[in-house]
């Protein structure tokens, strides 16, 4: 079957029903709000009080729908993060011959083609598993300068990038038992992840992450985004046996769950 067609199809009533109720895919990803603590999120900001988020439906999604929910809310923030760094001129025209503008103008298509794929898979904007786009605060409420300051516009977008594609790997769980869709969820994951070793590069880094480490730069609010990271057991074998610690935990990327993405994304959420 076309994955396009496919994913449209989810919105169907016989499919809906073979894979959750109703309620349950409309409350996937909703809100984590109030059960989330603002001590649990360690970015740290008493200042960010508020979510877009409310608590009556829990937060983790355990059927494809869901999953695009959170999808689709991270590549919102993606999508319009890009278009206002555009559109206020943070990224320098001159900055290595012109090249980084060229190549943020280009993630920001795809962030676009991204929303527009998602929204489809869910049925559309009409469609009651739909969800809108929340209102986002870049600035947390004045601690950052993304906009004005380009160091710190590079800085917000490994971190959006590195936690796209920690969370899409997350959702593979919830996706597994609908391949086509898993599939499509994969397509997008590795573009996420060929953005997020760009946006380092931009920076002077390692295209990947070394253990849980930030990278120079990053502000300390960040450290959610690579926490877990330093995981160096996989299968069974410790991978940093022989090359080390670092390249060990370099070799496999870890996912993020549902409660850890949406923490990370509420901060820039009100």
């Amino acid at each position: 079957m076309n994955i396009l067609k496919f994913i449209e199809s989810l919105a169907d009533e016989s499919v809906m029903q073979s894979k959750g109720s109703r309620r349950e895919s409309l409350g996937q990803f909703s809100q984590l709000g109030k059960n989330l603590a603002l001590a649990a999120i360690p970015f740290g900001l008493a200042s960010v009080s508020t979510s877009a988020y409310a608590a009556d439906i829990p937060p983790t999604p355990s059927t494809p729908i869901g999953a695009l929910q959170l999808a689709l809310t991270l590549e919102y923030l993606e999508k319009e993060f890009y278009q206002m760094a555009l559109d206020s001129g943070v990224i320098p025209l001159l900055e290595n011959a012109g090249r980084d503008r060229k190549v943020f103008e280009q993630i920001s298509k795809h962030e676009n083609s991204h929303v527009t794929f998602l929204i489809a898979g869910l049925g559309g904007t009409a469609s009651a598993n739909f969800v809108p786009k929340p209102t986002f605060d870049f600035t947390v409420g004045g601690a950052f300068s993304p906009f004005t300051n380009y160091p710190t516009f590079l800085a917000l977008a490994q971190a959006f990038e590195d936690t796209g594609v920690r969370a899409y790997k997350g959702q593979a769980g919830n996706l597994i038992s609908t391949p086509d869709l898993l599939t499509a969820a994969l397509q997008i994951h590795s573009v996420e992840a060929r953005h997020a070793s760009e946006v380092r590069r931009l920076r002077g880094l390692k295209g990947w992450i070394s253990g849980n480490q930030r990278g120079a730069g990053m502000p300390a609010a960040t450290q959610a985004v690579y926490d877990g990271e330093e995981v160096t057991l996989q299968a069974g074998y410790n991978t940093a046996t022989l090359f080390g610690a670092d390249a060990g935990s370099e070799s496999y990327d870890e996912p993020l769950t549902t409660a850890q993405a949406v923490a990370i994304a509420n901060i820039f959420i009100v």
